[in-house]
């Protein structure tokens, strides 16, 4: 039971780390052109 007293708080702060790094990387525009890189590949022009 013990064990819950560290698990639940290390649980909690890696949720609200992986949501801040969510939140950052749509703000820094990681999400903006999925498309882009794709098409770059098939117009590649040796």
């Amino acid at each position: 039971m013990e064990i819950l007293y560290l698990l639940v708080p290390l649980s909690v702060l890696l949720v609200l780390a992986v949501g801040v790094l969510f939140w950052w990387s749509l703000g820094s525009g990681q999400f903006d052109d999925l498309d882009g890189p794709a098409q770059r590949i098939l117009d590649d022009d040796d």
